[in-house]
């Protein structure tokens, strides 16, 4: 492989803007659902979309925030879904995801 193929080989995936994300497990995907009923139900979903879609490029900051206030957010939230959201929060499409189930969650009927 020549020199100037290689560096073409490297970077082509170092510019990428979306790496590939492993697709939402079931578990995931009801996390977030449930925090966009919750969301909706107390008809704060606009507010919350504002605030997402303003906030997305810090996601992975806001996540790993989470991380380290983990021992104080275990009194009021559960570990387990505490954790889960997190972890969805670094990926890229985190709250790309979330937004999309707050909105499909405010357009529903009440």
């Amino acid at each position: 492989m020549t020199v100037w193929k290689r560096v073409q080989k490297e970077f082509r995936h170092a510019f990428a803007l979306r790496p590939q994300s492993p697709p939402l497990a079931a578990d995931e995907r009801a996390l977030l659902e449930k925090i966009a009923c919750l969301i909706a139900a107390r008809g704060m979903a606009a507010p919350a979309l504002l605030f997402l879609e303003s906030l997305a490029p810090l996601s992975f900051l806001g996540s790993q925030i989470m991380h380290g206030m983990k021992p104080f957010l275990d009194l009021v939230c559960d570990p387990l879904d505490l954790d889960r959201l997190a972890q969805i929060l670094e990926r890229r499409d985190g709250v790309d995801l979330l937004v999309s189930q707050l909105q499909a969650q405010a357009d529903a009927p009440a």
